[in-house]
């Protein structure tokens, strides 16, 4: 079973396109203003539109207002919303579109009540918790903590790389991977050679 590949971050069409021929299936477009990643609408509708259908791209939020999300989706074609700060259930559902919520990892409990509390989420990313930091910190977090019975239906991020990335596959076996900072050569800006051997990486059998 192919272990599916998100590389979030994105700000540019030559990235996105990088992303996507490097194996990807989804790219990560942040609209979070204290992101060094963050991008505006229009910057993200081109992106969408630029990098062809059969991508998934996902708008990753933190403890926005209902109404920006919203005129954000109707500007970008977002197939998928990501949520990283504090939202409940009830605001993550009532977009009516699929939807991701992150959890930054401290025990076991963490993750098992992600699960719990979001039922209806398609996913849910499991990211290292620095204190007073959404996510994209380029930190590992301790991957013991993921309960077994959980591992093959989470997305793994935090501190991720091509260096090791195939160590995180195969102890892990988690639905997906995640990586931004692991596969840049300066915040924002991807390598795509880097990108390349992320996705190679990964795709070793689960």
């Amino acid at each position: 079973m192919r272990t599916l590949i998100k590389i979030c971050g994105i700000t540019s069409v030559e990235d996105a396109i990088a992303a996507r021929e490097s194996g990807a299936d989804a790219i990560g477009l942040v609209f979070y203003a204290q992101s060094t990643r963050a991008v505006d609408p229009s910057q993200a509708a081109e992106i969408c539109q630029r990098v062809g259908p059969f991508i998934t791209t996902v708008g990753l939020f933190v403890n926005e207002d209902p109404s920006v999300i919203r005129e954000l989706m109707r500007q970008v074609p977002l197939q998928l919303l990501q949520f990283h700060g504090d939202e409940t259930p009830e605001f993550c559902e009532q977009f009516g579109r699929p939807y991701l919520k992150a959890v930054r990892v401290q025990s076991s409990e963490d993750v098992q009540q992600a699960f719990a509390d979001h039922p209806k989420a398609v996913g849910i990313l499991l990211d290292a918790y620095v204190k007073g930091v959404a996510g994209g910190t380029g930190q590992r977090f301790n991957w013991s903590l993921i309960p077994e019975k959980l591992r093959s239906k989470c997305i793994l991020a935090g501190g991720l790389s091509p260096e090791n990335v195939s160590e995180a596959v195969q102890s892990v076996r988690p639905l997906g991977v995640d990586v931004s900072g692991g596969v840049e050569s300066s915040p924002g800006v991807k390598d795509p050679e880097a990108m390349t051997r992320f996705c190679r990486a990964s795709e070793l059998l689960k």
